[in-house]
């Protein structure tokens, strides 16, 4: 019989006791990333199950948080704000607008193009949909003082907000 390779061994002399044990994940704890991701992970299942009262995904609320804030801006404005192509857009912006949502209205300033606003159904959704958002982050972010929330969030804001994002911030 010839010897065991070093993982073989390994393997077959592993302890029932070590199964117990919690994984090094020492490397991946030291990565921004891997952090935001679990701390996505634990914050989106709590986000879609309050806002399926209301059908929005993610991305609905975003679009719909956005007009609310800037009534009038165009498709455009939008796409580069939220990171959605074009086209893809224009199919969400379908929708919401099929629901009663949202209109496309000429721009006064420049006829070849529209601009978005938020119906009243899709203003008054939307201020609740926010209060939703708001009391599940308050409950995802319970570990955290209401200053380690804010630092959080401004340090979150650096890695991805730059001089030619839309957003005022």
């Amino acid at each position: 019989m010839p010897p065991k390779k070093q993982a073989e061994l390994k393997l077959s002399e592993a302890d029932d006791d070590s199964a117990a044990m919690p994984l090094d994940q020492s490397v991946l704890l030291s990565l921004v990333g891997y952090n935001c991701r679990r701390a996505y992970i634990n914050i989106m299942p709590l986000f879609q199950k309050r806002m399926a009262r209301f059908e929005l995904r993610p991305v609905d609320f975003t679009v719909l948080s956005l007009l609310r804030a800037n009534p009038n801006i165009n498709q455009k404005r939008l796409s580069v704000a939220i990171n959605v192509s074009p086209p893809n857009l224009a199919t969400l912006l379908d929708k919401l607008e099929s629901r009663g949502l949202l209109v496309r209205q000429r721009n006064p300033l420049d006829r070849r193009s529209q601009t978005l606003v938020l119906t009243a159904d899709g203003a008054r959704m939307c201020v609740k949909a926010e209060k939703t958002a708001s009391e599940l982050e308050d409950k995802a972010t319970a570990a955290l003082n209401p200053d380690e929330r804010a630092q959080l969030i401004l340090l979150l804001q650096k890695i991805f907000l730059t001089e030619n994002d839309e957003t005022d911030g």
